[in-house]
């Protein structure tokens, strides 16, 4: 299996101020509004950053444009790969998310990464159940590409987004 078995849903930005991004990406993709989650917590219990259990807040961003949905991290305190991504690179496109379809299929691609290379720089349980994994193969060009299982509670809040944009 390989990444390939799930289809892109996302391209994520990573960045030291929200407002700041959302304006330049209104003005240069015409994104009507975007929905603001601030200050989501990631706790220890459920994340991992480079294989090591890790308390970070972030305050993200969402929109959509069409049916890409289009993500903005801004990191808030705790270590986690955006505030590595900011110091190492500054702000800028971070990665793209596909979606497994299911919590196997979202092992097995996971499992198929590390077969050709890749490893897990971060990994948990957003809150609202959605299960994510950054994996990363940086020795040959890939800097991220997170795999994602959408719950059904976190399903219903993209709907929501995506309906405002209408």
């Amino acid at each position: 299996m390989s990444l390939h078995a799930g289809s892109p849903v996302q391209i994520a930005w990573v960045t030291a101020d929200l407002n700041t991004t959302e304006t330049a990406l209104t003005g240069v993709l015409g994104v009507r509004k975007w929905v603001r989650l601030p200050d989501v917590h990631f706790p220890s219990d459920t994340c991992r950053y480079h294989g090591k259990p890790v308390d970070f807040v972030a305050s993200i961003s969402l929109s959509y444009l069409g049916d890409m949905q289009l993500e903005l991290i801004e990191p808030v305190r705790g270590p986690n790969i955006y505030s590595d991504f900011l110091r190492d690179s500054g702000p800028g496109l971070h990665h793209i998310c596909i979606e497994a379809e299911s919590a196997e299929q979202f092992d097995a691609m996971i499992a198929a990464a590390g077969e050709h290379g890749a490893e897990v720089a971060q990994e948990g349980l957003m809150p609202g159940g959605m299960r994510f994994a950054y994996i990363s193969a940086p020795q040959a060009g890939v800097p991220f590409v997170e795999i994602a299982h959408i719950s059904p509670e976190i399903r219903a809040l993209f709907d929501y987004v995506k309906q405002e944009q209408q």
